[in-house]
């Protein structure tokens, strides 16, 4: 494991888990995936790189009651709770070692997780999506014109921002951005400042 997937892994995934999760929350993910998924009719799978405990594929359950969700996780407590809903396929490991064995979904999801991953290892999340999305990808993420780097709750090496959806688009051909927005913290439906991007097959 690379130091951010040992984080994650670890309590300092368990802690994240402990902030993230409640009724609040919950509504927040719906408010705002349906307000990104708008133009995304007829998405009939679902896969979520990185998916915690589930309440994004909670509410892409609402959103879309048909889909199939499969679930990539490498955090073992958030793996528990993503088992409780049946219907799910979860996969628990690191996105980075995920390859999907030649499957396709409708839609890949990543929202938060792109952030953690190194700047040596991002061109292989790309290809992971890129490689795994059949029709779309819905990117939800801090944003910068730039690579720079963050602290993260005293850690060095935990997160960076960038332009994601751009990089994505450049290094794998025939993406185009369908719709793009963000969503302020003080948002009726807050999201932490996340800028997001959905991204279409041409």
């Amino acid at each position: 494991m690379n130091t951010q997937e040992q984080l994650w892994a670890g309590d300092f995934g368990k802690d994240y888990i402990a902030r993230n999760k409640g009724p609040n929350i919950s509504a927040s993910a719906l408010g705002f995936l349906a307000r990104c998924l708008s133009k995304a009719p007829g998405v009939r799978s679902v896969l979520e790189l990185g998916a915690n405990i589930g309440i994004n594929l909670d509410a892409l359950a609402h959103l879309y009651p048909e889909a199939t969700q499969t679930a990539v996780e490498i955090n073992a407590d958030a793996c528990r709770a993503l088992r409780k809903y049946p219907k799910r396929e979860v996969f628990q490991q690191s996105l980075l070692d995920f390859d999907g064995n030649g499957r396709l979904w409708d839609l890949v999801l990543i929202k938060g997780v792109l952030i953690h991953i190194a700047p040596e290892n991002i061109e292989r999340a790309y290809q992971i999506i890129n490689r795994c999305s059949r029709r779309y990808a819905l990117i939800a993420e801090y944003f910068n014109p730039v690579p720079v780097a963050v602290r993260y709750r005293d850690q060095e090496h935990a997160l960076w921002k960038r332009d994601f959806a751009a990089e994505l688009m450049d290094r794998c051909e025939g993406w185009e951005c369908a719709e793009y927005g963000f969503v302020w913290e003080r948002d009726p439906m807050p999201q932490d400042n996340i800028n997001w991007w959905l991204l279409e097959r041409r």
